[in-house]
């Protein structure tokens, strides 16, 4: 029996009242991919038995499986584990697969817990394959996801009910890997967000002060930014150390900073020594604040990470709100780039790791590219290798993938020094054995010499991406902006090895700053991204309710906002502040029911399309002079997918070209709209010996025909 879909918000709270268990029995036994109607905010409010009960009815004995203490214990490498709940691509050689997925974007702060990306997911249909999550580390300045303060998990992510429900499950470790588990068991797959920075007074910049760039400040000036200044640094946090003693008491350390930071002495002892116990995350934040006082008593400071040429080369914000107090008194001044280009940016908060030497001393910035640094990337590596065989993850997302500082492009010669999420990506797939391992990488395809220096799809080829994510996100679908870059990314998805997504939002881009480019297409561009089945796509949580904003709404209602933690009075743009600790989803009834309806269509044929390369009818037009789409598969076609990229505007009559590969007689028959009411000319087309004809698509309106072949 059909699953009526409601149109407005209330509607769904009214059907799942009474038909709750018709709902949850459909996603059991099969007849649709995921529990119909079911509201992300009711999801991520059942509880942990309800879904378990839910999960077991859907994947048996997987579930108990997947929950079991020898298989969420991350000290058994992930690579072990059984194939009921091992990686979907496991048997891939190569990180390939991840050139047709369809991923979602989940911030786990807003669902709070790594539990709920669970609950979350009972929501999302099987076309959407593979799970990105953000940034899952103890965070640094404003409980920023991206400034990583330590190697440990969020502990904010920890769920205190699941432990109560799975006493075993009682820490965020064993949550994460029972949740990866569980995703594994549905068919999907997983990444980490893989970043080359870390907060800027990180226990790892503190513990490894060579590992990191410093500079010297006296109020507005640098008066030492050195290649080797990170010494001088050593010593003071030696003499902080005398001074305060060791956070373990009596505890036995070398007091000579060449033994206590060098490579005889172990991290993880280093670390205990300075900061304490890593389950006293109290503790050890108290203590950094304290080296972090000391270090800026005098100037002393990890050099600040920069985003887009020329990247080198900063000088402190002698403006008045360049001076920043922070929670501790500590005076600090924000930092520019001297000499900026049009897309330069520093990130205050942030440090990045020095990969390479420096030219002169570092007396002009100058990076020596040909100095390379073995011991920094095998650090780096190392760790985002440990984290992928404790948990079991499929691939990473790499942050400012974007970052080519050579001046010069990409070198005539690579190594494996070329590029750390490069390298961290194959230490990951030859190290630990996982050769399907994918690098999704975060860039934007700009022109040459904006974000990095040359032709950033060079470098991401140098780079060993599988996919990047694109810019189309940024840019209202159908304008002249959307057509050309669409057309642009579908010439390099055919003729590089790297591919770029259909991104219909990204976790960045839910910011009140973009809300004119989601205040209408929402489903097309969704449809897009479904159906386009040979090349990837993203989208981002939340937006399959997403309201509609004409002005800034508070903060609270942006998965963007929930990426750190600002405070201020005001919580409306332009302001950055959030008042609650809580994600308030959209209430689009209209949006939610039209996903639903798309979604449930989509369970129907996906299993015939997934990942079949596609043939167009109909290109993007880069002039814009043409707004319609149309497109089926290479070979043996079995639909026709049409859609109007014009938001405002109808098409009128326009034609389908001949289908290969299909037989004379052959006829189109309509089985899926955006749209209620369809004319019977469009339910189907007429064929004249040359094309079929499409009376009009109205604003926006998306299509599905039925190949019908003569029997």
């Amino acid at each position: 029996m059909p699953i009526a879909v409601p149109r407005v918000y209330r509607g769904f709270h009214d059907a799942w009242e009474h038909h709750e268990a018709d709902y949850i029995a459909s996603y059991g036994n099969g007849d649709t991919s995921f529990v119909p109607n079911l509201l992300p905010e009711t999801a991520i409010g059942l509880s942990a038995d309800a879904v378990v009960t839910i999960l077991k009815g859907r994947l048996g004995d997987r579930v108990d499986l997947a929950l079991a203490r020898e298989t969420t214990d991350p000290e058994v490498p992930a690579a072990d584990l059984p194939a009921e709940i091992a990686s979907p691509v496991a048997g891939w050689d190569n990180g390939h697969w991840l050139k047709t997925s369809n991923m979602v974007g989940i911030n786990v702060r807003t669902v709070q817990t790594f539990w709920s990306v669970v609950k979350y997911l009972l929501t999302v249909p099987d076309a959407i394959d593979s799970v990105h999550l953000l940034p899952i580390w103890e965070p640094g300045v404003v409980d920023s996801l991206y400034g990583m303060a330590s190697w440990r998990l969020n502990s904010e992510f920890y769920d205190a009910e699941l432990a109560a429900v799975v006493p075993h499950l009682d820490s965020a470790e064993a949550q994460l890997r029972a949740v990866i588990n569980l995703i594994h068991a549905t068919g999907r797959t997983v990444g980490m967000d893989v970043i080359p920075h870390t907060d800027r007074y990180s226990e790892m910049s503190m513990a490894q002060p060579h590992f990191f760039e410093w500079l010297q400040r006296q109020d507005v000036r640098i008066v030492d930014h050195s290649e080797n200044l990170h010494l001088e640094v050593e010593r003071e946090i030696m003499r902080w150390l005398e001074e305060v003693g060791p956070a373990t008491l009596d505890a036995k350390y070398p007091t000579d900073p060449a033994e206590f930071f060098g490579e005889g002495y172990e991290e993880v002892d280093r670390l205990r020594i300075l900061f304490g116990s890593p389950s006293d995350r109290i503790g050890r934040h108290s203590r950094r604040g304290d080296l972090v006082a000391h270090l800026a008593s005098y100037g002393l400071e990890p050099v600040p990470a920069t985003m887009g040429t020329p990247f080198r080369g900063v000088e402190a914000d002698t403006r008045n709100q360049g001076l920043v107090v922070d929670d501790d008194g500590n005076t600090w001044r924000d930092y520019v780039i001297a000499k900026a280009g049009p897309f330069s940016r520093v990130f205050n908060p942030l440090s990045r790791y020095k990969l390479y030497g420096r030219k002169d001393n570092n007396r002009h910035w100058e990076i020596d590219f040909d100095r390379p640094r073995p011991e920094v990337f095998s650090y780096v590596a190392g760790h985002y290798a440990e984290v992928q065989a404790r948990f079991g993850f499929d691939f990473m997302r790499g942050d400012m993938s974007h970052v080519q500082m050579r001046p010069t492009g990409v070198p005539g010669r690579l190594d494996q020094y070329y590029d750390i999420l490069g390298a961290i990506k194959n230490q990951i797939r030859e190290g630990n054995g996982v050769p399907f391992f994918g690098y999704f990488a975060e860039t934007f395809l700009p022109p040459r010499d904006v974000f990095g220096f040359g032709e950033e799809v060079d470098h991401l080829e140098a780079a060993d991406a599988d996919v990047t994510q694109g810019d189309l996100q940024s840019n209202a679908i159908g304008s002249p902006e959307f057509m050309v870059q669409l057309r642009q990314y579908l010439d390099i998805a055919s003729t590089r090895a790297v591919v770029p997504a259909f991104t219909v939002i990204t976790p960045d881009k839910d910011d009140p700053r973009f809300d004119d480019l989601y205040q209408r297409g929402n489903v097309v561009r969704a449809f897009i991204g479904l159906f386009l089945t040979d090349v990837p796509s993203y989208v981002s949580l939340g937006h399959e309710i997403r309201d509609v904003h004409l002005t800034p709404w508070p903060n609270e209602h942006y998965t963007k906002l929930f990426v750190f933690h600002e405070h201020g009075e005001d919580n409306v743009y332009p302001s950055k502040a959030r008042r609650g600790a809580r994600y308030l989803w959209g209430k689009n009834g209209s949006l939610f029911g039209a996903m639903t309806r798309l979604r449930l269509f989509a369970d129907s044929i996906y299993p015939a399309i997934r990942s079949r390369p596609i043939r167009w009818l109909l290109p993007p037009d880069p002039r814009a002079y043409r707004s319609e789409i149309a497109w089926t598969q290479w070979a043996d076609p079995d639909y026709v997918f049409v859609a109007n990229l014009n938001t405002d505007e109808p098409v009128g009559y326009f034609a389908i070209p001949t289908i290969p590969d299909t037989p004379p007689g052959t006829t189109l028959e309509l089985t899926f709209s955006t749209e209620n009411d369809i004319s019977d000319e469009n339910r189907q087309p007429p064929w004249n010996g040359k094309h079929f004809r499409i009376e009009s698509l109205e604003p926006e309106e998306a299509r599905v025909y039925r190949i019908v072949r003569p029997e």
